[in-house]
């Protein structure tokens, strides 16, 4: 409560802030690339004009281990038994850019904004559930330049998100659809719908998919 002198007081009302967990199923494999501690320092020393010494020999399997969010403590220089026994991540954000998007390009949401204030999903990452593996893909870069990039992929995968809303400005029902249409309209990660693919794709687990 304010006042604003004393004879007239402004009333507040009280945000309806509630918290539930939402399990996420994958529907099509998921493939992650991640910044590399390598590829930062050198965009960062290019930012810098610092000199070059030139590309490395490309190392597939490090590029691979790169390519994902470690949620373990990433070793040095890991083996495939440090790949499959570790925990990882993906940003959260991009589940989020998922339900707003597909809600508004569905028509859903009549402004991003509106769902933007409306919930949160928190903390940074959210752990990934499943097993990757190391794909090898063609890929086109600047004028055209053909490479070939080793990233991981999930192909069978499931996360927990914990949201939590304003329930004055949104229904537990709404944003629940919201991400059941941004799974398979957007997507999340490399080739995913919203960038012409079909990776990344996913949906809301139903009752019996909660166990």
């Amino acid at each position: 409560m304010a006042k604003q002198n004393e004879d007239a007081e402004i009333m507040i009302p009280k945000l309806e802030l509630k918290t539930f967990t939402l399990k996420i199923i994958g529907d099509s494999p998921l493939i992650v690339h991640a910044w590399s501690e390598k590829a930062k320092k050198e965009m960062l020393d290019k930012q810098m004009k610092k000199a070059t010494k030139g590309k490395e020999a490309k190392d597939p399997f490090k590029d691979f281990c790169d390519s994902m969010y470690w949620l373990s403590e990433k070793p040095k220089n890991p083996t495939m038994e440090d790949v499959l026994k570790a925990k990882y991540g993906f940003p959260v954000v991009a589940f989020k850019a998922a339900a707003v998007d597909g809600g508004y390009q569905s028509g859903v949401l009549s402004k991003k904004t509106t769902a933007r204030g409306a919930f949160q999903i928190v903390g940074e990452m959210a752990e990934i559930n499943g097993t990757p593996e190391m794909r090898e893909d063609m890929v086109r870069i600047g004028m055209g330049t053909a490479d070939i990039r080793y990233r991981g992929e999930f192909k069978n995968w499931s996360t927990i998100l914990t949201i939590r809303y304003n329930e004055r400005a949104m229904s537990l029902e709404q944003i629940i659809n919201l991400f059941n249409i941004g799974g398979f309209s957007c997507g999340i990660g490399e080739w995913r719908p919203s960038k012409d693919g079909s990776f990344g794709m996913f949906h809301v687990a139903t009752q019996n998919e909660l166990d």
